[in-house]
């Protein structure tokens, strides 16, 4: 989900804020990453305004330092809703992701779960029960997992990333059945994703299907080898001789 942070937050123009100078900052994000915190760290400095800060936690974002990204994201969360900003929730989803690149699955929790409690749009709401299942996962709770990624099922069930996660859960807790079942629906919905390709595979292998298996592995690695997906492609095919 990181690399949709930017995108994402090039559509929002929050209230009290500079929309131009925050496109800029998105833009220069893109670009230069460096000069973006630089300017987003003075602009913060200047004035503290809800804009400045996502702007902030978007350069970090860009510079992959993800803590302080987390940390700038909460501060304009927090601030939006002190405000009565509707967006306030999209920004606490912001902030539960970057906590999750961090590596800090409990903080991105508790952020996503303010998230989830500020009234977000359907489509938004199911991004943010897929990160809280991604963080169930990472603490261990695949029962938490389960439920969050049939809520996120019920609201995005047009985004393969869902049906990804769901099949790799259902094959990690042995649930190969519901396993065959999703990974049929992120293959229908892409796939040409060297992700997808994979966990097809590894759901195959588990079924005991060796030839489906190491063709979707070959798929996977073929496509593109330099991702972590191709990479753990070619693994299991080495693994698999």
């Amino acid at each position: 989900m990181i690399p949709l942070l930017i995108a994402a937050a090039a559509l929002v123009d929050l209230p009290g804020g500079d929309p131009a100078r925050f496109d800029a900052c998105v833009k220069l994000a893109k670009a230069d990453p460096a000069a973006a915190l630089a300017q987003a760290q003075d602009w913060v400095a200047k004035t503290p305004t809800v804009p400045a800060r996502q702007c902030l936690g978007l350069a970090f974002v860009a510079n992959e330092r993800w803590t302080p990204a987390a940390a700038s994201f909460e501060q304009a969360a927090d601030q939006a809703q002190g405000q009565g900003d509707a967006r306030a929730g999209s920004l606490w989803s912001q902030a539960g992701n970057a906590q999750l690149a961090a590596g800090e699955p409990a903080k991105a929790r508790a952020d996503l779960d303010r998230a989830l409690g500020t009234g977000l749009p359907d489509l938004l709401k199911g991004e943010a029960w897929m990160d809280r299942a991604r963080a169930d996962v990472a603490l261990d709770d695949p029962k938490a997992g389960r439920h969050d990624l049939d809520q996120a099922l019920a609201l995005a069930d047009r985004d393969p990333f869902a049906w990804l996660l769901s099949a790799t859960l259902a094959r990690r807790e042995n649930d190969l059945a519901r396993a065959d079942k999703d990974i049929i629906q992120a293959v229908r919905l892409a796939g040409d994703d060297p992700a997808v390709m994979l966990e097809q595979g590894n759901i195959a292998w588990a079924r005991g299907q060796a030839d489906t298996a190491r063709a979707a592995w070959t798929r996977a690695a073929q496509t593109d080898p330099h991702s972590a997906a191709g990479r753990a492609a070619a693994q299991a095919l080495a693994e698999a001789k």
